[in-house]
């Protein structure tokens, strides 16, 4: 009897290897290890001027196709600035901790280039938004989507990577272009944190 149990296991174990190796790639397309995202995650950033005082609150919230930023600052000087998440989420001790663009994908910068005209450059960094505007008063609202960027943990498009991520509302507009323009200092920052 033990010699027939193992005869229909050397049969079924193949088999079984397969339906295996199936529902493991079922799970990794489905989740594990694609580009779903997690609806309802959210999380936020409390912006602050070189001097620390409060700039307003910008809020994330996921969707399943990508995520909603919304933006309220005050205390811009009134017109165009580049606003923008960066790689690191840091602001001190000066806003230059955040470090450069948050761009997972290697892209090019900004997005009126060759990616716009069905090229493979890119289609801008991850953490490339479009610029605010500030009215006269200094205030500032926005509401952006975008889908470079995942508040689940994990994929490579992460908010939430082992350095986290900071958003930077910079002094003057991004021209969108390929090149990073001169967008001047950075007046603002906020960490993103999971409220």
């Amino acid at each position: 009897m033990p010699g027939r149990l193992g005869l229909v296991l050397l049969s079924v174990s193949p088999i079984v290897i397969v339906l295996v190796a199936g529902v493991i790639l079922l799970v990794l397309r489905s989740g594990g290890g694609g580009d779903e995202r997690t609806p309802g995650l959210t999380a936020e950033a409390a912006l602050v001027s070189p001097a620390g005082d409060a700039m307003g609150v910008i809020r994330f919230l996921q969707t399943a196709g990508g995520v909603l930023v919304i933006a309220e600052v005050n205390g811009l000087a009134p017109g165009g600035h580049a606003f923008i998440i960066h790689e690191v989420g840091a602001c001190t001790p000066d806003f230059a901790a955040a470090g450069d663009h948050f761009d997972p994908t290697d892209a090019d910068h900004g997005f009126i280039h060759g990616a716009w005209q069905g090229d493979d450059s890119g289609g801008g960094h991850g953490g490339d938004l479009p610029n605010i505007y500030a009215a006269s008063d200094g205030s500032a609202r926005a509401d952006f989507f975008t889908d470079g960027v995942t508040l689940d943990t994990g994929p490579r498009h992460s908010l939430f990577d082992d350095d986290g991520s900071a958003i930077i509302v910079h002094e003057r507009a991004d021209t969108y272009g390929e090149g990073e323009a001169d967008t001047g200092e950075r007046v603002a920052c906020g960490v993103i944190r999971r409220p």
